[in-house]
């Protein structure tokens, strides 16, 4: 075999190699820090608001502020799915389950990437390793000049609290961006249920409990 035939036999090689590599499989190439995120959706018991018209709620709300992305903008890439021993919201999900008021329905944690400040490219819920009937939409981590957590979720329950005036399988949606601290508990709210999220640095991350 001449160099030139063992020059392209090692092209087609490396070519190989990159195209079953993916973010998943070979977390070291990529690009940005990574961010742990773990999140616990509940539903309300009991009506926490009045009677709406529900069909209507499909304005984003944000309280993240102006920001800029500085730059091409970047898509965030999953890393991992994080397993329930690194969870850190365990004993919150305790005490929802316990009070009377609120009912966990999901508890998941990820890494990730962030996009850039603006794209709200993020993840399905079922990427995520939730799979709860009538529970859609996605999870976005983006970052300006600050890091920002948003979500589009929209939950159609079988059975709405009692009190809102909403019918079996009502949509009722969070869509909702804000920025974010490192180990400081994020609510998202809305009258039928709602989302406490954690971020955290993947690399030098506190114990759970801590």
């Amino acid at each position: 075999m001449d160099n030139a035939a063992r020059a392209l036999l090692a092209l087609l090689v490396l070519l190989a190699v990159a195209r079953s590599a993916s973010p998943e499989e070979a977390p070291g190439t990529v690009a940005g820090p990574v961010y742990n995120i773990e999140i616990i959706v509940f539903r309300a018991t009991g009506a926490l608001g009045g009677a709406e018209d529900w069909s209507a709620e499909a304005d984003v709300r944000s309280i993240a502020g102006d920001e800029s992305a500085g730059g091409a903008a970047q898509v965030g890439h999953f890393v991992a799915v994080l397993p329930p021993a690194q969870w850190q919201l365990g004993e919150l999900e305790n005490r929802l389950r316990t009070s009377g008021t609120y009912v966990p329905v999901a508890h998941a944690a990820w890494s990730q990437t962030a996009s850039s400040w603006g794209t709200r490219a993020g993840f399905p819920v079922q990427r995520l390793g939730i799979d709860i009937p009538g529970l859609t939409g996605t999870v976005f981590l983006e970052r300006g000049q600050f890091l920002h957590l948003g979500m589009t979720l929209t939950y159609a329950m079988a059975s709405p609290p009692p009190g809102l005036g909403a019918g079996p399988d009502t949509p009722f949606t969070i869509n909702e961006s804000r920025r974010i601290r490192f180990y400081e508990r994020n609510y998202f709210d809305h009258p039928a249920f709602g989302v406490i999220a954690l971020v955290t640095p993947a690399q030098g991350a506190r114990p759970p409990g801590r």
